[in-house]
């Protein structure tokens, strides 16, 4: 009998990268040493916004270890050179140029003005305050209101406005849906919030870092990205390199959540003085470095005004948003909200939507891409208002989200912004979160805990939601103005012994592309899942890929997998009838083995690759070689979704949030490997909690970063955040062979508003419909003191302890 092999997919691999990773047996950007290796520090402007009046660098040139100094004049004499943005969202969105060193004014705290060139990052960094430049200073520009105001000072004086670009969608007009202002003004019920996204530091674990070598035929460039493939193009493009003489490579990379997808001013930099000198250099920036200047995330006004029946039947949603790109365009910064755009509508058939988003320009560091880019912001601003119609209705939040959500029985479900949601089931993963939870005796307790006004209170919050990954449709995303395709690239090359290796476009940094790349393998080609080995990251080995964001690795680049093992197996079918001596049409092929019908006569796709290297015995006019490529573009994305439910309890006396429960049932198709979804939606579950109670990114009045350090900008340990239930359902995709969805977002997308409805619903007795994220112990307090001296409520104003609440946030 022979045995059968237990499928990879779906199996709790355990990572084969982890042993290198948590060892610290890799190569990252910072580890690399190249002989003669030169050092670059960065002299960045303390303040952020003033004209620059002069430079003087001559103290530093003769500073110990220093081999060179550099100003814009010294690597961009003719001002030429400018970051890339890659999605001009309007033709006539504004592009001011982001230069690799600031050169006659500062737009932000943290700008480059010189870099020093030494043998060592210390004597680097040391040269750097023996430069004396002189500001002239300019006012900042912080307020977004405020920036669009006709006589606000502007960032950029060439443009004459501080509005980057104005965006629309409106489904009368699209003809999705009906007209908005009808909607509303039609309506027994009409709400309006307003809701502010904070701003976000991604806070990787490993800094930014940049390695290039010019000594070489090809220059190399060593980066901690995201984006290897992109950074490539967009180098060559910016810096007027040929492609094909240009190499990047994206060693073991230390986290990203969107904060390396840019091309950076530093890279570009490091470039030019490798070049100028003739000699490999390295930049590496610090802690303090990566929250001043590297792009931060989020940092939205959302005004959201949303009709109903009296019934809770939604009858339209209207958006309008302010939106800070901060100082610049990022590489797809003007482009986030516009992926909000299409999920405030979220998982409920609203027949009316309006959106619209203007971008502003302010005197603070650039925002792009961050966990979930766009797509938290539009959950957060749909689960919060959905919550307050609710309240104002009188219904129970999770009774109104069902009376408007799709049914199971209705997907494929083409929404209001005239996306296609091809399957999804949100009865089924809302029913098991609330049997996980315990919804109905955690009610019970919360109406005990009011009648007794127990100074403690009891939240329930609930987000329901769905988002749109897999970034990919090329053509979707040309008619969104994106400047590039979706698409995935990977290629698989049979050795000889029956080993397989495999080169994937999409560029790792913790997700656990190895093992799961390999599983998919494993199952396709029937070889062991040690027998595969997975190259990514290097624009040599890997010449063709457009990366990792926008959880599309599997959905997209592991799908272009899967379509290359078919082509292997289809290159193989003729040699295996002919070694089998049958007809190609008597062939059965499973597991990695071809059989002929009705017989016991079979060989291994294994046997075939060792014959296929002999070339002894093929067909004739057979190429020998079963390595095959592909490249997948998926027609539509893919729509994962699922249930959050957060219990929160409050302590109304000193503003404390304590989280005692959480549960979340997620549902992202079919699964490849439990271990690895369950530590994407851990780490996205941490992301947004994060966002609710303890993340911001503050400047103060004159535009300095106020939070510059992990004792200022709070992150969660792991005693800060409860023990996570989580479980899933499962529908899978149509859109793909693998059935499978997104999940690398999921926990952050869905968190926040869950974790914020609970703090909400906790105080909301004493009067308080919102409180600004993160909720602080102190803004709680304030928003539970005003609450009930406005409106009452159990216990009347709250008292006692009232001088030992720290405003500087986080659960104390």
């Amino acid at each position: 009998m022979t045995a059968t092999i237990e499928p990879e997919v779906g199996k709790s691999r355990r990572r084969k990268e982890d042993e290198r990773l948590i060892t610290g047996r890799t190569r990252w950007t910072d580890n690399i040493a190249l002989p003669g290796m030169l050092h670059l520090a960065v002299l960045r402007s303390p303040l952020a916004h003033a004209k620059i009046v002069s430079i003087d660098t001559s103290a530093a040139k003769e500073a110990a270890g220093v081999v060179a100094v550099y100003t814009a004049a010294d690597l961009d004499p003719e001002g030429a050179i400018g970051m890339p943005c890659a999605w001009p969202i309007t033709p006539d969105m504004a592009a001011p140029r982001r230069p690799v060193l600031a050169s006659d004014r500062v737009n932000f705290a943290g700008e480059g003005v010189a870099v020093v060139v030494a043998r060592s990052s210390a004597e680097a960094h040391d040269a750097l305050e023996a430069i004396e430049v002189e500001y002239e200073d300019l006012p900042p520009v912080l307020d977004l209101e405020a920036a669009l105001a006709e006589d606000a000072p502007l960032v950029h004086e060439e443009l004459g406005s501080n509005k980057n670009a104005f965006w629309v969608f409106d489904s009368a007009e699209a003809g999705t849906g009906g007209n908005v202002e009808e909607a509303l003004s039609s309506s027994e019920v009409v709400l309006k919030r307003r809701f502010r996204q904070q701003r976000l530091v991604p806070a990787f674990m490993e800094p930014r870092a940049c390695v290039v070598d010019p000594t070489g035929a090809q220059l190399t460039m060593w980066s901690a990205t995201q984006v290897p493939h992109i950074l490539r193009v967009m180098s060559a493009l910016t810096l007027g390199i040929p492609e094909h003489k240009l190499r990047v490579i994206a060693p073991d990379v230390g986290g990203g959540f969107g904060g390396k997808i840019g091309v950076l001013p530093e890279e570009m930099m490091s470039v030019l003085v490798a070049n100028k000198l003739g000699k490999p250099v390295k930049w590496n920036e610090s802690r303090s470095e990566t929250m001043l200047a590297a792009h931060h995330g989020r940092d939205q006004i959302q005004d959201i005004t949303i009709s109903a029946k009296a019934d809770g039947t939604v009858t339209g949603l209207k958006v309008e948003l302010l939106a800070n790109l901060g100082a610049y365009n990022g590489l797809v910064g003007p482009g986030v909200p516009i992926l909000g755009a299409f999920m405030f509508n979220a998982i409920y058939k609203i027949p009316a939507y309006h959106f619209a988003c203007t971008n502003v320009f302010t005197t603070t560091t650039l925002t792009d891409a961050y966990r979930g880019a766009g797509r938290p912001e539009a959950t957060f601003a749909i689960e919060r208002i959905m919550d307050e119609l609710a309240d104002e209705l009188g219904m129970d939040p999770v009774e109104l989200r069902e009376k408007n959500w799709i049914k199971h029985e209705e997907f494929p479900f083409t929404t209001v912004c005239g996306l296609t949601y091809d399957s999804g089931n949100y009865e089924a993963a809302t029913e098991k979160a609330k049997e996980l939870f315990g919804y109905d005796a955690l009610r019970r307790e919360q109406k005990e805990r009011r009648e007794a006004n127990d100074p403690v209170q009891l939240g329930i919050g609930i987000s329901t939601f769905t988002e749109m990954c897999g970034l990919a449709p090329s053509r979707v995303l040309g008619s969104l103005d994106y400047g590039a395709g979706g698409w995935e690239y990977a290629s698989l090359r049979m050795l000889p012994t029956g080993k397989v290796e495999v080169t994937t476009g999409a560029s790792a940094h913790g997700q656990g592309h190895e093992t799961a790349w390999s599983q998919i393998v494993a199952d396709q080609l029937g070889v062991s899942f040690e027998d595969v080995e997975v190259l990514h990251g290097d624009t040599q080995s890997s010449h063709k890929g457009l990366d990792t964001y926008g959880s599309r690795s599997l959905v997209v680049g592991g799908i272009a997998i899967v379509k290359a093992a078919e082509k292997v197996v289809a290159k193989a079918k003729p040699i295996a009838a002919h070694l089998l001596e049958c007809s190609e049409d008597d062939l059965e092929y499973s597991g990695g083995k071809f059989t002929v019908k009705g017989t016991d006569s079979s060989t291994t796709i294994q046997d075939i690759a060792l014959a296929v290297f002999a070339a002894h015995n093929l067909p004739d006019g057979v190429e020998p070689s079963l390595d095959s490529d592909a490249t997948f573009d998926p027609e539509n994305f893919s729509f994962p979704h699922g249930t959050h439910l957060c219990a929160a309890e409050v302590d109304t006396e000193t503003g404390q949030v304590k989280l005692r429960s959480y549960v979340c049932v997620d549902d992202v198709g079919k699964v490849v490997n439990p271990l690895i979804v369950e530590g994407q939606v851990h780490g996205g579950l941490a992301q947004g909690i994060a966002q609710a109670l303890f993340e911001e990114a503050v400047h103060d009045e004159s535009g300095t970063l106020t939070t510059g350090t992990f004792a200022d900008y709070l992150l969660p340990s792991a005693a800060d955040l409860p023990s996570f239930t989580t479980d899933r359902t499962e529908t899978p995709s149509t859109t793909n062979p693998l059935g499978a969805k997104g999940v690398g977002e999921a926990g952050t997308i869905a968190s926040t508003p869950a974790v914020v409805n609970a703090v909400v619903d906790a105080v909301r007795q004493f009067g308080v419909n919102d409180i600004e994220m993160p909720l602080t112990p102190m803004r709680v307090w304030n928003a539970v003191r005003g609450g009930a001296s406005n409106a009452g409520g159990p216990g009347g104003e709250a008292g006692g302890g009232l001088g030992s609440i720290d405003a500087s946030g986080g659960a104390q």
